[in-house]
């Protein structure tokens, strides 16, 4: 059974994906239901992050978790979400409480991941809450970050076509 969603017991989201030879994050916004039930990130089934992924990496359909994550690291690319926790009633972006909002430790992470040198987001919200939570506490940020479409069955005005073509920035990026 889920835990109440309460101000005293708000959303906690996951920790990075990321090793320290990563050269790109790939930054959500706060995972959803499914995929907190899940303890996965991108782990409702219509969300095309792992498609996209699978698409432009050579992954097999159907990759278990372990070996996707590993998958994304080996290519220079970590994962994480720019909210640590928050208050949201269902998993809609647009219902995330403001206000509730406490950001991840980026300024932590970037010490840690210092081949990091392009910041991608998955949608507006995550850069949004990027530079609204996160930005403040980074003085000096200067990495170059580009707003992807966001890969959420929420998003539905482009075709994953459009989207995956938009999404290859990250692996020339992280190739780069």
């Amino acid at each position: 059974m889920a835990r109440a969603n309460t101000p005293l017991n708000p959303l906690q989201g996951f920790p990075p994906v990321a090793d320290a030879q990563a050269r790109v994050l790939v930054l959500g916004s706060m995972p959803g239901a499914a995929s907190l039930a899940a303890e996965a990130y991108y782990a409702h089934k219509h969300n095309a992050f792992w498609r996209i992924m699978s698409a432009l990496l050579g992954m097999p359909p159907g990759l278990p978790y372990a070996e996707r994550l590993q998958a994304l690291q080996a290519a220079g690319i970590a994962l994480w979400d720019v909210i640590g926790t928050c208050q949201r009633p269902g998993s809609l972006d647009a219902d995330i409480v403001g206000e509730s909002v406490v950001a991840n430790d980026f300024a932590g992470f970037f010490a840690v991941h210092r081949k990091i040198g392009h910041v991608f987001f998955n949608g507006a919200t995550a850069e949004t809450s990027f530079r609204r939570h996160a930005l403040p506490q980074l003085p000096g940020f200067a990495l170059p970050s580009t707003r992807l479409p966001s890969t959420s069955p929420a998003h539905a005005a482009l075709r994953f076509e459009q989207k995956l073509a938009a999404w290859q920035a990250v692996i020339a990026a992280a190739n780069a």
